[in-house]
């Protein structure tokens, strides 16, 4: 009897986390899942550990990368921002590891799949900028959750986003807007060469992206996703399909 395939290893960056006296690298339960039973893929933590990384080695032994959420924001030197305001809290080993590893998975042909901060990520490793306070822009609105809600309020859908016609988001639900929830202070100012527009907030602000030309898999939502995403039609499809872009690419390899 032939055996079954393994199922596909889906690298998660993790998060430098300070424990009260002792460093940490963590991921999000809610990613893991997501991965695990979502994109019925294996999720493997990759930590933080920038420079220290073979990244050209890791992502030839890696079937797709989820680049997650984060209560850090990138920071401002890796795009020429302007310094941060007082008490934003940056990860410098994340950016560190992160930004190459965007680079060379989708050079590489590693599906890959950013959520929120990982959007930003995806921006500003391929030459973007990002607004670093939403809400304080002119026009835009205020993306933030109300922190002193319930988590089901804080995820819940918060405004609608337009999908872009003929694009990989549209692909999936038979629907030009979906709902989606909006937990963010930061996002996209200047678009990334190479980036494509995939959804767009009610106030312009872009939501999505994808890779043109990428050789798989490569796109980035500024919503959470991952948040019960059984409940959700295109939050189902988007894991399905990133995790079937990398069974394709473990079947490959």
């Amino acid at each position: 009897m032939a055996r079954p395939h393994p199922r596909p290893l889906v690298g998660i960056p993790a998060c430098a986390r300070m424990m009260g006296e002792h460093p940490f690298h963590v991921a999000g339960d809610k990613y893991i899942r997501a991965v695990s039973d979502g994109a019925h893929a294996l999720p493997l933590l990759i930590p933080a550990l920038a420079d220290t990384l073979d990244i050209e080695d890791l992502v030839t032994r890696l079937d797709g990368l989820l680049i997650t959420g984060s209560a850090s924001n990138v920071e401002p030197h890796r795009y020429g921002g302007p310094p941060s305001a007082e008490g934003t809290l940056h990860d410098p080993d994340r950016d560190a590891t992160t930004l190459p590893l965007i680079r060379a998975a989708i050079a590489a042909g590693v599906p890959l799949l950013g959520i929120c901060r990982g959007c930003q990520e995806l921006n500003v490793a391929l030459g973007g900028t990002l607004h670093q306070r939403v809400h304080e822009v002119p026009g835009l609105n205020d993306h933030r959750e109300d922190e002193t809600a319930p988590l089901e309020v804080q995820y819940g859908p918060a405004h609608k986003v337009t999908l872009a016609s003929g694009g990989v988001l549209a692909g999936l639900v038979n629907a030009a807007e979906v709902h989606v929830n909006s937990v963010h202070g930061q996002g996209i100012d200047r678009l990334a060469p190479g980036l494509a527009v995939e959804a767009t907030a009610p106030d312009g602000l872009v939501e999505a992206v994808s890779v043109d030309g990428a050789p798989a898999f490569a796109l980035a939502v500024q919503w959470h996703p991952e948040w019960r995403f059984w409940e959700d039609p295109l939050s189902t499809a988007l894991f399905a399909a990133f995790g079937e872009a990398a069974a394709e690419r473990a079947a490959r390899r």
